[in-house]
């Protein structure tokens, strides 16, 4: 009894696909228990998942506010700067035509 190619294509795909699944599924499970295993050691438990998603909110917020500051911070640095130069120039313009 021969089976047909097309059947037989078949079996191998559904075969493959199933291995493919199983493999995956046991990949899932070991980098589930490895980051679980590293959060643990860190002393984050599993019912912590909440406040430890909080505290990262927080720390973003934090890190946002503060590169925003150093952004202002920047500008008026620059503007002082600037300022300063810009009366320097009038002060010198001031003295020149007063000669």
């Amino acid at each position: 009894m021969k089976m047909p190619e097309d059947e037989i294509r078949a079996i191998v795909a559904e075969t493959l696909a199933e291995q493919h699944r199983l493999q995956q599924d046991s990949i899932d499970a070991i980098v589930l228990k490895a980051v679980a295993s590293v959060m643990a050691s860190f002393g984050i438990e599993d019912d912590d998942r909440k406040e430890v998603r909080a505290d990262f909110q927080h720390l973003r917020r934090w890190r946002k506010s503060v590169e925003q500051a150093q952004s202002y911070t920047f500008k008026a640095v620059i503007m002082v700067i600037a300022t300063g130069l810009m009366g320097a120039v009038w002060l010198g313009v001031k003295v020149m035509l007063g000669k």
